[in-house]
């Protein structure tokens, strides 16, 4: 349950790439091939430079939420508060996530390693290109009711929320000098724990419980898979007899559409697939009170009432 509370919180964002890159850093312990010179700068089981990625991963991420805090000018209201302080805000917004990266990246230089360099960079390309897609998606006129499938969907929630921890966790194994086939295992980890995470999340406004009935995006996971099983034109149907005045719609008649089908379940059993795929790649790691904080990880966010 501890780690339930840590991981999974509606309301706030919590602190767990740096975690998890912790973590798996401990559970696989130093290589066979790691230097002499290296093990006098292991503390805990970690290395000094995993500890610096951990860091650096959780300072990437926080800079870019900090960036989604931009709001668009163009579409302000006069109720939204003064235009002055909304411009400030972005200023504000757009100078602290750069200082954050600048920061990321200098500290990232400082790892000395180029393999490390190109995986977070190339992590930080995804994340860009993850959040371009998520706000073309964003409900402009009937953008919202986009058939994007299920496949694209993994795809571009992969780069926006698991790009970073997945090449963060590979990065780890790299500066234990582990070989490639156990950096694999820790980016597939990554990959697919942040998937269910992220699936997980979704979920959470079509389950019973003190999450039900708040308000979800109409390209969650749930949807998405709601629009693939009762086809294009039934689902714009379904849209259609949710719609009020003011092109707003009713999201409550429309969740009860959604949880009365078949892509909440699917949902479910899509999270479960990919924390096990998360669970088998961590079995080449030794077992370890490490080992198990990433399995309870998994587990909380695979167990449904």
């Amino acid at each position: 349950m501890e780690d339930m509370a840590f991981v999974y919180d509606s309301r706030n964002n919590l602190q767990m790439r740096g975690l998890v890159v912790l973590l798996i850093s401990k559970a696989a312990g130093p290589s066979k091939a790691a230097d002499d010179t290296l093990q006098h700068d292991m503390v805990s089981g970690i290395y000094a430079s995993q500890r610096n990625l951990a860091e650096i991963t959780e300072l990437i991420h926080t800079a870019f939420l900090v960036h989604r805090g931009i709001v668009n000018i163009t579409e302000l209201k006069s109720c939204d508060g003064p235009l002055k302080d909304m411009q400030f805000g972005n200023k504000m917004a757009i100078l602290s996530g750069d200082f954050l990266l600048a920061n990321a990246c200098t500290g990232l230089a400082q790892l000395q390693n180029t393999k490390v360099v190109e995986l977070v960079s190339s992590a930080i390309g995804d994340l860009v290109q993850g959040i371009y897609y998520e706000n073309s998606y964003l409900p402009e006129k009937n953008a919202f009711t986009d058939d994007i499938g299920i496949t694209n969907w993994m795809e571009h929630i992969f780069l926006s929320h698991g790009a970073l921890l997945a090449k963060g966790c590979q990065a780890a194994m790299e500066l234990a000098k582990h070989d490639t086939e156990v950096q694999s295992m820790a980016f597939q980890y990554g990959k697919h724990m942040s998937l269910s995470y992220k699936l997980n999340s979704d979920l959470q406004p079509f389950l019973n419980g003190k999450h039900s009935g708040t308000s979800f995006g109409l390209n969650c996971a749930p949807v998405v898979l709601h629009q693939e099983f009762v086809g294009r034109e039934a689902w714009m149907e379904e849209v259609k007899q949710a719609h009020l005045k003011g092109n707003l719609i009713d999201l409550a008649k429309l969740q009860e559409a959604i949880k009365a089908g078949k892509g909440v379940t699917a949902a479910i059993d899509l999270c479960r697939y990919h924390g096990n795929k998360a669970l088998e790649n961590l079995q080449c790691f030794p077992p370890s009170k490490a080992r198990s904080a990433l399995e309870n990880i998994v587990y909380a966010v695979t167990r449904f009432p």
